[in-house]
């Protein structure tokens, strides 16, 4: 899993993280490093490390802030989403879209369309920095019950 994650990453590109470590100096010592992380993820001792944060222009004006992980995170969180995915997938709504494997916001578009004819009103919900206020204790439990994880 380590490794058809790390194929992921490699063919999605991308910059460093804070480590300043880029795809090609991670590959300089791939066995290795892909052994160290595959050593912590399965020992229950891997710790992801800070996100090295960089602002984009937004279209509007201002800027927005873009986290960039190191490349042995996106690894690492590329193999949890591979494990975790298909059991959880089943449990969403048909109507959620956000972050989903074969879904588009063309998709989402057609359901509100679809919606739209059936309903005489909307509810939009996008909830700001959800994952910097999420209760973890709460997120681990669900996980605990919509999985074999323990």
């Amino acid at each position: 899993m380590v490794y058809e994650s790390y194929l992921k990453v490699t063919d999605n590109g991308g910059s460093a993280g804070i480590d300043k470590q880029s795809i090609e100096e991670f590959n300089e010592n791939l066995k290795d490093n892909l052994y160290k992380l595959w050593n912590r993820m399965t020992s229950g001792s891997y710790f992801p490390p800070p996100v090295r944060t960089v602002f984009i222009p937004k279209k509007q004006g201002g800027e927005r802030p873009l986290g960039i992980p190191t490349v042995s995170d996106r690894i690492a969180q590329g193999v949890v989403k591979d494990y975790l995915e298909p059991s959880l997938e089943i449990i969403f709504h048909k109507s959620s879209f956000g972050y989903r494997p074969v879904k588009s916001a063309h998709d989402a578009l057609k359901e509100c369309q679809d919606n739209c004819i059936k309903q005489a009103w909307v509810i939009d919900v996008d909830i700001k920095g959800f994952f910097d206020n999420i209760n973890h204790a709460i997120m681990l439990e669900l996980l605990q019950k919509h999985t074999a994880e323990k």
